[in-house]
């Protein structure tokens, strides 16, 4: 196994508390098959459901939603985009710092606010559904620009991140198979609340860059790669996880190529953005169009 590999596996032995994964036990698994609705065809008038964390609630990519509260969803993300486009009837359940957990149950925001479970939005006569979760299980973005970030200060060309994390590889790959299950725990649930509904999972961009830091990332010249490799695990879980269940992928991360955190045009803010349309760490408007783009060819 290559280092990369090892370190990303890994990534989420360095969360107290271990992974985050939906409720519920064998029995409770609904059985409606997805996959049936895949390239079903959506029109103008549909009911849409959008499921997800801060990458699509996309916090200052737009006007904050009054309505969302502490989930602080844009009404610039990229939901919104599509279903102005298509004239879709949007239902945006999406939060910030959602896990697998808080959509099939109700997330504890700082300050003891409590937000419903997303899946809640999901009803009978729901026609489409996009849904992309799966980093906060393992804080994937907590880990690298808090953990690594601090490791940094004490050893700025060293590799400490990937160091912290050798040797815990298999328990890293069963976490990530964890997440897996998860989303197609909330698949099937999906499947079972709107048997008609079309299933779309969304990919993550590629947040960091695949060779070296920047002052906006303020991680060790050792631990780039490491960063790099935890997001594409991340983000190809939610592809395995899509084609396990038979339904349909949108690869952000291909899209996003050449524009991460370090990029000369990046899709995605730094540690401090010059910019306000975009959250430290989170997507700028173009990532959310790049989205919207891309879900928008998947469904015409």
């Amino acid at each position: 196994m290559s280092r990369r590999r090892a370190a990303s596996v890994s990534l989420a032995l360095l969360v107290a508390g271990g992974l985050l994964v939906a409720c519920g036990g064998p029995d409770e698994e609904p059985r409606h098959d997805a996959a049936a609705n895949k390239g079903r065809s959506i029109a103008a008038g549909d009911r849409y459901v959008a499921l997800g964390d801060s990458y699509t609630a996309a916090y200052l990519t737009g006007e904050t939603d009054p309505a969302s509260g502490a989930c602080l969803r844009s009404l610039a993300n990229y939901p919104r985009l599509v279903a102005e486009r298509l004239d879709l009837d949007l239902v945006d359940a999406s939060c910030g710092g959602a896990t697998s957990r808080d959509v099939l149950s109700p997330q504890e925001k700082d300050g003891g606010t409590e937000i419903p479970a997303q899946i809640g939005a999901v009803t009978e006569d729901t026609d489409l559904v996009t849904l992309s979760v799966g980093a906060n299980d393992i804080d994937l973005y907590g880990i690298v620009i808090g953990t690594c970030v601090s490791l940094a200060e004490s050893d700025p060309d060293g590799s400490p991140c990937t160091d912290l994390a050798e040797g815990t590889e298999d328990k890293g790959e069963r976490n990530l198979a964890a997440v897996g299950d998860a989303l197609a725990r909330i698949v099937r649930t999906v499947a079972a609340k709107a048997p008609r509904a079309r299933v779309i999972l969304i990919g993550y961009p590629q947040t960091f860059p695949p060779a070296r830091p920047c002052p906006d990332l303020r991680i060790a010249k050792g631990d780039v790669d490491f960063a790099y490799g935890a997001a594409r695990e991340v983000t190809e879980t939610l592809r395995t996880a899509a084609d396990t269940m038979g339904v349909e992928y949108v690869d952000v991360w291909s899209a996003t190529d050449g524009h991460d955190i370090c990029a000369e045009e990046p899709w995605i803010a730094g540690a401090e953005p010059e910019r306000g349309d975009a959250f430290a760490y989170h997507p700028f408007p173009e990532e959310q169009q790049a989205v919207a783009d891309l879900l928008t060819d998947t469904l015409e």
